[in-house]
């Protein structure tokens, strides 16, 4: 929509004149959205349109409103990039290793489709960063899968994986968190014993979940061994971290994810 601005020219008889300005252009103003988008078109080899660049900095700017931008270490928005090197940008972060992905897996709109087998991502974000008893894992999901597929996570003495029906965060018994649902899906260790997750706008949560001591081991996206993806969905958008407020990157996530649909 073009911008309207007063030009000061005054008329024969005086009267001010309003014009309307040409398109100016949306203008990038926080800094962490600056720096990412520059490196997604940089990787692209062209810009992005006005309407994604804008999505991306609500993003942003809303993360850190609700005061939760802090709390993510590592994430890619795998979607509204033109390219998949530039959909692995890291938003925060150190960029995934990609792992068998081609240009043809990836869509602009959707993310990034796995197939299941031998596509998968390593986060390069290890697990024992993050305090013990503060960690988020997060996706949002374009596709359905089949019960029980990782969308991420590892698996070693102290599992911490996301699939389509529960997850784990540093314990050994599952969250179970509903049937499979597209869309957002998270979960987060808030204490020692508070795991909570969150699936299709819907909070779950238990409190008898102990913490375990976290080890070295990369997080994997598509899987959780980072042997063999578990994962034939596609995912637009992955968060690791401390614990945050998972409604509230819920909202983000999900509003992102319209935005970019709505502008491609």
């Amino acid at each position: 929509m073009a911008q309207i601005k007063l030009l000061g020219k005054t008329n024969i008889q005086g009267k001010t004149i309003f014009e309307t300005a040409p398109n100016l252009g949306f203008s990038v103003s926080d800094a962490n959205a600056i720096s990412y988008i520059t490196a997604v078109e940089t990787a692209d080899g062209a810009s992005l349109e006005d309407p994604v660049k804008q999505a991306i900095e609500n993003f942003i700017v809303g993360c850190k409103s609700d005061g939760i931008w802090n709390a993510i270490k590592a994430s890619c928005i795998m979607a509204g990039a033109r390219t998949l090197n530039g959909a692995l940008v890291p938003l925060v972060g150190t960029a995934p290793t990609n792992l068998n992905f081609v240009s043809g897996d990836y869509d602009r709109k959707t993310g990034l489709l796995s197939n299941g087998t031998t596509k998968r991502l390593n986060s390069n974000q290890a697990d024992n960063v993050d305090p013990q008893n503060s960690k988020h894992f997060a996706v949002f999901s374009t596709t359905l899968i089949g019960s029980n597929k990782s969308y991420g996570g590892l698996v070693t003495a102290v599992p911490t994986n996301l699939n389509s029906t529960n997850g784990r965060v540093r314990n050994t018994t599952a969250l179970s968190m509903g049937g499979i649902a597209l869309g957002f899906k998270g979960i987060s260790r808030d204490s020692d014993l508070l795991v909570k997750g969150r699936s299709n706008s819907t909070n779950y949560q238990n409190t008898n979940l102990v913490s375990l001591t976290p080890t070295s081991t990369n997080f994997g996206i598509f899987t959780r061994t980072l042997n063999i993806s578990e994962c034939d969905c596609r995912l637009s958008f992955y968060s690791i971290g401390e614990s945050l407020n998972l409604a509230l990157l819920d909202t983000r996530v999900s509003n992102l994810m319209t935005a970019i649909q709505a502008a491609i």
